[in-house]
């Protein structure tokens, strides 16, 4: 099983209780295969922390670090992993399917614009009152809207009607 560990669940210096370990020294060389207190002994000699970087290796991989520093250095690379994640969202657009040409054209003029910064198009048609009667007769709006934007969305999930309403998902174009 694989789990990714926080700079909290570190184990460090007298917290390390295995039998064995592998030592990595303060320069990134291989000092070998031995007990945990001698890897202690050689960190504190050397004025540095002992700290379990890979405890699901075995045996377990241990290193010389400045404890302090080594928590700040992944504190910075964490957050710069997170600043280049792009969460994708899902914008709604919702219309009736009494909606004149000029209010569709505007609703397809925001589509395009959320589909241009990378965002998921959810199209909602709301059916009310008579309207639930004539719902497949309706489809055609979608459709036409999904066309009109063909050029820069490509179709997700296709109309579907789901009680009061029929939606239609679209994607920014690869």
């Amino acid at each position: 099983m694989w789990e990714v560990l926080t700079i909290s669940d570190l184990f460090i210096n007298e917290q390390i209780r295995d039998r064995e370990v592998r030592l990595i020294g303060e320069d990134g060389e291989q000092l070998g295969i031995m007990s945990a207190r001698e890897a202690l002994h050689i960190a504190e000699e050397a004025g540095l922390d002992l700290v379990k970087i890979a405890p699901g290796a075995k045996p377990p991989v241990c290193k010389i670090v400045d404890y302090g520093k080594y928590r700040y250095e992944q504190s910075r690379k964490d957050k710069e992993a997170r600043k280049k994640q792009r969460i994708i969202e899902v914008k709604e657009i919702r219309f009736s399917p009494n909606i004149d040409t000029n209010d569709l054209n505007t609703k397809q003029n925001a589509a395009r614009k959320f589909l241009a910064k990378g965002d998921r198009v959810k199209v909602t048609m709301r059916f009310r009152g008579r309207e639930m009667a004539h719902m497949n007769n309706s489809k055609h709006i979608l459709d036409e809207f999904a066309e009109a934007l063909s050029d820069v969305a490509v179709i997700e999930k296709p109309a579907k009607v789901e009680g009061r309403t029929m939606t239609l998902q679209l994607a920014q174009k690869k």
